[in-house]
């Protein structure tokens, strides 16, 4: 176990010692199964005293700090040469909020938001960034706050997840129905894969389809002369493998409306009862790095 996992943080992801560290410790928890069995009567003698106490919560303590992950264990894990948990990185600071994507060593997406006057750290936005095909369906979400208002305050992102996992249930569905293989929403088109790699890791660039990284944030209880409380906004810029570029900036959309007659949400322009919730973003800047070590 020793070995695996250090050769796991310090090298490039690989699933055979992943593989090998999983089992080792499925081992190692049947080995202390039968050591508690076959030293049930001393082990029950050890637990009255107060050292047992002290070592059961240091084992709580340190195994929240591990699933928890407060900024110094990410920074830590940071550090790693594997790609796991190096792949999905999201940094908030007072001056703005950076994320980083890196699916693969050739391909490395960063996202940098520079927060504007309305942004307020203390009581930090919600937020979602997400991917989305040409035929606007959500292909995979990136980043999401991690609370259960989520949802509710960032509307246009569930109505996208919503949809996508309606679809991707129903290709199952069909898949198992007629047993043949299916990955996309519709059969028709190919832009409506649920791979995210056939947009972002395309096998050949001839194949390759234009896509979008999307945005919504939405700062709690940010009223304006008109609003008791002002709608998410949302933000786009397109990515196009025939034509790729390092540098691009995301461009605001519009705010989600409910249209109960649909049962859906779409954007409208931004008119003048939005007020401070502009000023939240200053400007999100979007970086990609393609290396030849990328698909294509």
């Amino acid at each position: 176990m020793a070995v695996t996992g250090i050769y796991a943080f310090s090298q490039p992801f690989s699933i055979e010692i992943i593989g090998l560290h999983s089992l080792s410790g499925f081992l190692f928890i049947a080995i202390v199964g039968g050591h508690i069995l076959n030293n049930i009567v001393p082990l029950k003698k050890y637990f009255k005293h107060t050292a047992a106490l002290g070592v059961s919560l240091l084992v709580a303590l340190t195994t929240a700090l591990f699933y928890y992950q407060p900024p110094p264990i990410k920074a830590f894990l940071g550090l790693s040469g594997n790609l796991g948990p190096a792949q999905d990185m999201f940094k908030m600071k007072d001056t703005g909020l950076t994320y980083q994507y890196s699916p693969d060593p050739g391909y490395k997406l960063l996202l940098d938001v520079r927060t504007g006057p309305s942004y307020d750290p203390r009581n930090p936005p919600h937020l979602a960034i997400w991917l989305e095909n040409q035929s606007l369906y959500h292909i995979k979400t990136l980043f999401s706050s991690d609370d259960n208002d989520s949802r509710e305050e960032l509307p246009f992102w569930a109505f996208k997840v919503k949809g996508w996992e309606e679809a991707k249930k129903n290709a199952e569905e069909k898949k198992m129905a007629i047993g043949e293989s299916i990955d996309a929403i519709s059969a028709a088109t190919a832009n409506g894969s649920f791979d995210p790699s056939d947009y972002i890791l395309p096998k050949e660039q001839n194949s390759s389809m234009p896509y979008r990284v999307m945005l919504e944030i939405n700062q709690p209880n940010d009223l304006s002369s008109k609003l008791d409380d002002q709608p998410s906004l949302v933000y786009e810029v397109e990515v196009d493998n025939f034509n790729p570029r390092t540098f691009q900036l995301l461009e605001l959309v519009g705010y989600p409306i409910f249209d109960p007659k649909k049962d859906e949400w779409y954007l409208s322009y931004v008119d003048q009862s939005i007020e401070s919730a502009l000023e939240i973003v200053d400007s999100t800047l979007l970086q990609i790095e393609r290396s030849p070590d990328s698909s294509f």
